[in-house]
C-alpha cells in the first residue's frame, strides 16, 4: 500500500504511461546524438541573464512520462526534471513533501533554481485556492527566455484556468516583489546562489539546483551553511539528491536528514528538518 503522499505520483504516472513509447524513442535518439558531448559545463559569461545566456539555442523542450514538459540541455547532458514525469515529480517533492509538511502560516518559501518555473506554479495553485499566506523567494542566475517558458503546457496539465497564473508568473518582473494573488507573493531574483542568498528568515527551502555531478560548486557546506542561517527553527528543506556527500553537508549545518521514498524514476528524496538545539 503506497503512503497518502504517494498516491497523487502514481495516478499522474498512469495518465502518463501512453507517452512512454514516444519518450523512450526521444531519448534513444538524443543518447545517440549527445554520445560525444561533453559531460562537464562551462558556464556562459556573466551578464546573459534575463537575454538567454546559457539556453539560447539550446534548451530543447523535451515531453515526459505524465505527459508535461521539460527542458534537455545538451551542453550538460541533463534534464530540468524527471523524464518520468516533470509535473508528478515537483508535484511530490516539492509539494506533497514539502509544502503540506511545513504548517508554517504565513509561509515564508526560498527556492534554489526557479528554472522553468514549475515550482513556483505548483506553489501558486495551492496558495491562491487555499487559506495560507505564502511569500516565495526564488533565486536563479540564468533566467529562461520568454519564448522558452510560453512554450511549455503546464497549464494545460493543470487545468486551462491555471494558463493566467502561469503567464502572470512568468510576466513578473525580476528582483521585484509582485503580489500574484491575494495569498501569493512572489519575488524572483536573478543571482548566482553561490555568491549570495537573498536574506531573510524561511521556513522551507526548495533545493532544486541542477544535480551534484553537474553543478558541485552548489551543494557545498558553504552554500548549506549559509542556507541553514535563514532558515527558521522547525524549518524544512527538500531535493530530490539524496547522494551521500548531500546528506553529509546538511547534517554537518543543523539538519535532520530523512530520506523518503522517491517519485517514479527514482529511488530517495531528502526532507532535513532544522530542529532547535
Amino acid at each position: 500500500m503506497a503512503s497518502p503522499e504517494f498516491r497523487s505520483v502514481e495516478l499522474f504516472n498512469r495518465k502518463g504511461r501512453k507517452e512512454k513509447g514516444v519518450l523512450a524513442k526521444t531519448q534513444r535518439l538524443k543518447e545517440k546524438w549527445f554520445s560525444h558531448q561533453p559531460q562537464s559545463w562551462t558556464p556562459s559569461p556573466p551578464g546573459e541573464g534575463r537575454e538567454g545566456g546559457l539556453f539560447r539555442n539550446m534548451a530543447e523542450i523535451i515531453l515526459t512520462e505524465d505527459g508535461s514538459h521539460t527542458l534537455y540541455v545538451p551542453e550538460m547532458n541533463e534534464h530540468y526534471h524527471s523524464i518520468h514525469g516533470a509535473i508528478q515529480e515537483s508535484q511530490y517533492i516539492f509539494i506533497n513533501c514539502g509544502f503540506d509538511a511545513c504548517k508554517a502560516d504565513p509561509m515564508n518559501i526560498l527556492e534554489i533554481g526557479f528554472g522553468t518555473g514549475l515550482n513556483a506554479f505548483l506553489t501558486a495553485i495551492k496558495a491562491c485556492s487555499g487559506n495560507r499566506s505564502v511569500h516565495y523567494t526564488s533565486i536563479e542566475k540564468y533566467p529562461l527566455p520568454g519564448e522558452t517558458t510560453s512554450s511549455l503546457n503546464y497549464h494545460s496539465i493543470m487545468g486551462e484556468d491555471t494558463r493566467e497564473l502561469f503567464e502572470l508568473i512568468h510576466r513578473s518582473p525580476w528582483n521585484t516583489e509582485v503580489k500574484i494573488c491575494n495569498n501569493f507573493v512572489l519575488n524572483k531574483i536573478e543571482e548566482d546562489v553561490t555568491v549570495s542568498v537573498p536574506k531573510g528568515e524561511y521556513d522551507l527551502i526548495f533545493f532544486d539546483a541542477f544535480g551534484p555531478d553537474k553543478q558541485p560548486e552548489m551543494w557545498t557546506r558553504v552554500v548549506f551553511e549559509t542556507i541553514a542561517a535563514f532558515t527558521r527553527e522547525n524549518g524544512i528543506l527538500v531535493t530530490y539528491s539524496a547522494k551521500g556527500e548531500v546528506k553529509r553537508n546538511l547534517r554537518s549545518c543543523g539538519f535532520t536528514v530523512t530520506l523518503l521514498p522517491g517519485p517514479p524514476g527514482k529511488r530517495q528524496i531528502i526532507r532535513a528538518d532544522k530542529k532547535a538545539h
